[in-house]
């Protein structure tokens, strides 16, 4: 099996990477940081023994997130999972976000999985089966305080989930949001300190709930995961 994952390397990117990696499958990653890839890249094959390829690729930016969909298919014929999971977070509120935020956010959150996904559906639509994971978030379902920007982002990712799972449901391709709640990443490292590790999920949750949905038989689909801390969102 042939998986792709975009943000790999860090917090649910790089757990999903975990769990489909230990399940035997060969993944195609990208993320910014080129050193960051190639030790994945090599601490994967070594843990699983699996092929792990990779491309330094800013998903902001078209040119690049086209030139790892075109690396994908000069490697692979097949791929089996596609998991628009790269995103970014700034916080703020729409009246006084910095200029550009709005911009900033929708390309990498929004723009990059449509963009990728364009790229690999004429490798996938063929194989009549297949799975597309959109890593969303709870603020694509409410706004929540200080979200701003970053909320219109992901109420537009969810947008985006709904109307491909339409257009995917005849053609065998299983289409899934996953709406994460506050989850111990990167993100979350200014807050360690003050907050408790039970307060947040962790990213290997967020994995395995994926996974889980992923191992359903072709005849079911979870259209929209939803996932929160046991206490409630922060």
């Amino acid at each position: 099996m042939k998986t792709v994952i975009t943000g790999a390397t860090k917090g649910i990117g790089r757990a999903i990477a975990e769990v489909f990696a230990r399940e035997g499958h060969d993944l195609a990653i990208c993320a910014r940081n080129e050193n960051d890839l190639k030790n994945f890249q090599s601490e994967l094959q070594d843990k699983y023994s699996i092929k792990v390829i990779q491309k330094p690729t800013d998903v902001a930016k078209k040119e690049q997130v086209i030139a790892f969909a075109d690396y994908i298919k000069s490697e692979w014929s097949q791929v089996d999972v596609l998991i628009n999971n790269a995103g970014v977070y700034f916080p703020g509120d729409v009246h006084s976000e910095d200029e550009g935020t709005l911009e900033a956010l929708i390309e990498t959150n929004l723009y990059s999985a449509y963009y990728l996904t364009r790229a690999l559906l004429p490798v996938m639509l063929p194989q009549a089966k297949g799975h597309i994971f959109n890593i969303c978030s709870v603020a694509s379902l409410i706004a929540l305080p200080g979200g701003g920007s970053y909320s219109i982002s992901k109420f537009a990712m969810l947008g985006f989930n709904k109307v491909l799972r339409e257009e995917m449901k005849d053609k065998g391709i299983r289409v899934t949001a996953v709406m994460p709640g506050a989850t111990w990443s990167h993100s979350w490292d200014a807050m360690k300190d003050q907050l408790p590790e039970n307060r947040l999920m962790k990213a290997s949750d967020v994995a395995e709930a994926v996974w889980g949905a992923y191992k359903l038989s072709d005849q079911a689909v979870i259209e929209e995961l939803v996932m929160r801390p046991q206490l409630g969102d922060l």
